[in-house]
């Protein structure tokens, strides 16, 4: 090597600190913000008329991506002290990533990013980050302690970019290599965040030459085990925009691996001595994919990589990692939302001969959807008070003014508070509830740790129809994302072909909804008045709607006999095993009843609770619209039934 030395132990340890055990694959030092992402492609950023929100920045993207690559990742960052960084501190715990080391920074705001998507090859962005929390990352914002609690170290070009977190990123590489830590640079070149571009709001442009970022970079080069970068961040780097020349005299600089990221022709790895030809490297060809967006494709590529890299594959086998999940990225919107999981990226590996378009792939797009990070609920109990016809005629005969129902509503919310506080069920209750009559209690519900199940269809119609007009996609535009879909559907396998095509056809529309807003999907069928054989129906009724392709995330079924729920499990496993599971509803029903349907249903790992609301509120409910009751007295008594529908769930298996 030449030029800058680093004095640093490879194998030493500093300031007596035992490494025992690694407790982290990985450590990301670098940017982290919130992108606002064009939602109508191919339009010019000046005319975009909505965006969507996601975390972004190249460390939370790696940080993320890798998480959902298996490996046990940490964040170190900061964030303002404002509502987009408890966003961003709160989707990256939903992540899985270590958030322990992401400072809360009073005052400075967190960095935004607007992005668009005008054609394949335009992709206009802009920074928002004057003086943001996340380059004010300090030293004493972590410890060595932390950094040797690692078994990788992962730092992007940007915290390179200014002294005070080039000093920052230092202090971390010495600690990561007098403790043993692997390191590795992500160069992330954006020559606008380095001050080259001529315009602040030029975020597109990958590459401006100059000899003082080179030199800059090609100090802390030699802190490195690996280098990963794409032709034009090799050529800043290196100080050539001849990829040979800049690769060869990054090595004079540094042993590391060096990774070429070569877009559609794959990339290469070179661990020696650079080759007379780029090819002549360690070289694993890319995917062919239908590409819609390139940004964040860099970011999924690392984590890829990394997960072949850390747990020690092989250079080829992170390189098909890191190929695919950059083709998967650049074929969806968004950047840490786009990346893959382990399990949707083995599948993708195996069959990727077969899949030109990821985006419209139904396996892995289920995949993705339902294997990415997302709340998962052991046990649920649920006060399911959606019902609109039903208490627009008890209102009616007991003379009330139907706004009487709202404040019924808001009523209930207040007696799941309770109940969850008397009960201890957080984290394990939810309402059903409707904005027909229920706005200001899902307004009240929404954002409390519950779960929150909003009906989407007429009350009572069949064939389905959904309230608030034909197109179910623009309704869902303004749900929170927390809020379930809930759709019930009465149906019978052997309905006439009239009537079962023209359901089954706005259950798709639903369901291809809920996967293009990202909702999930509960499905409640209920077989017509008289069915005799009512388990074998519902068995069937499931059955039918996996083969046209509708796996929904939850399940609302009625009460049927045991052999029935058995195969309705077995069907559930097989067909959808990420299916969060089936809630047991309970009509009317005494309670007396409803213990005895709980017990048909003990045993059956995939029911995982109750929607019970009728037989807990209607009496009490009668009673206070008749104006008999206080508004205490009822909410005392929804509670005291709401405790004795659970004390009978916990006993189903007695």
């Amino acid at each position: 090597m030449r030029g800058y030395y680093w004095p640093l132990a490879r194998d030493g340890v500093a300031s007596g600190i035992t490494v025992t055990e690694r407790s982290l694959d990985l450590i990301c030092i670098g940017r982290a913000g919130v992108d606002f992402y064009a939602q109508q492609i191919g339009s010019r950023l000046e005319d975009v008329s909505s965006f969507a929100k996601y975390i972004g920045g190249s460390s939370t993207n790696i940080a993320c991506c890798s998480s959902r690559m298996g490996l046990k990742a940490a964040l170190i960052t900061r964030v303002g002290d404002d509502h987009m960084g408890r966003f961003i501190r709160e989707q990256l715990e939903r992540e899985g990533v270590d958030t322990s080391h992401v400072v809360t920074d009073p005052q400075r705001l967190t960095a935004l990013v607007v992005l668009g998507i005008e054609d394949r090859d335009t992709f206009p962005l802009i920074f928002f980050r004057e003086n943001c929390a996340d380059m004010a990352i300090a030293a004493d914002d972590f410890d060595e302690a932390f950094i040797a609690s690692a078994r990788a170290l992962l730092i992007t070009g940007t915290h390179f970019s200014t002294s005070h977190v080039y000093e920052t990123c230092r202090a971390a590489l010495r600690m990561a290599r007098d403790n043993g830590v692997r390191t590795a640079l992500d160069i992330d070149y954006r020559p606008v965040l380095w001050g080259l571009t001529t315009s602040r709001a030029d975020g597109e442009t990958r590459f401006v030459a100059s000899d003082s970022v080179s030199e800059h970079l090609q100090s802390i080069l030699p802190g490195f085990d690996l280098v990963v970068g794409t032709a034009e961040e090799i050529h800043i780097a290196g100080g050539s925009t001849d990829t040979l020349q800049a690769l060869r005299t990054i090595r004079e600089f540094t042993d590391a691996t060096l990774v070429l990221k070569r877009g559609p022709y794959g990339a290469s790895v070179y661990p020696d001595q650079i080759p007379e030809d780029l090819d002549d490297g360690i070289t694993v060809p890319g995917v062919t994919v239908d590409v819609m967006n390139v940004l964040g494709a860099g970011d999924g590529f690392m984590a890829g990589f990394l997960r072949g890299w850390v747990n020690e594959e092989g250079y080829e086998q992170a390189l098909r990692y890191a190929n695919a999940c950059g083709a998967l990225v650049v074929s969806r919107h968004g950047c840490t939302p786009a990346m893959p999981t382990v399990e949707e990226l083995d599948y993708y590996l195996d069959n990727s001969a077969q899949i030109a378009r990821p985006d419209t792939h139904g396996e892995l797009n289920y995949l993705h959807r339902v294997t990415a990070p997302r709340r998962r609920w052991d046990e649920l109990c649920v006060l399911a008070f959606d019902h609109r016809a039903p208490l627009i005629e008890m209102a009616r005969a007991a003379g009330a003014d139907l706004r009487r129902i709202e404040k019924l509503k808001q009523l209930l919310v207040q007696a799941t508070i309770q109940a969850e506080e008397e009960s201890a069920l957080h984290g394990r209750i939810g309402i059903l509830c409707d904005d027909m009559f229920g706005q200001d209690a899902l307004n009240t519900a929404t954002g409390r740790g519950w779960f929150v199940g909003r009906p989407v269809e007429q009350s009572r119609s069949c064939p389905l129809e959904f309230e608030g007009g034909l197109s179910i996609g623009s309704r869902l535009v303004s749900w929170p994302i927390e809020h379930t879909v809930k759709c019930l559907l009465y149906y019978h396998p052997d309905d006439d072909d009239v009537l079962r095509y023209q359901q089954e056809r706005r259950l798709i529309e639903l369901y291809r909804a809920c996967c293009s807003s990202g909702h999930e999907l509960m499905i409640e069928t209920i077989p017509p008045t008289g069915t005799t054989d009512v388990g074998d129906a519902v068995f069937r009724s499931i059955k039918r709607f996996y083969n046209l392709g509708i796996r929904p995330d939850w399940w609302k079924l009625p009460v049927i006999p045991r052999d029935s729920a058995s195969q309705v499990g077995e069907l559930i496993t097989q067909r959808a095993p990420h299916c969060h599971g089936i809630l047991m509803l309970g009509f009317d029903a005494p309670l007396g009843e409803l213990a005895a349907g709980f017990r048909e249903f003990a045993g059956v790992e995939q029911v995982k609770g109750f929607a019970v609301g009728r037989s807990i509120f209607s009496a009490p409910a009668r009673e206070w619209l008749n104006g008999a009751g206080e508004d205490a007295a009822f909410v005392r008594q929804v509670v005291s039934n709401y405790h004795a529908v659970l004390a009978h769930w916990r006993a189903r298996n007695d």
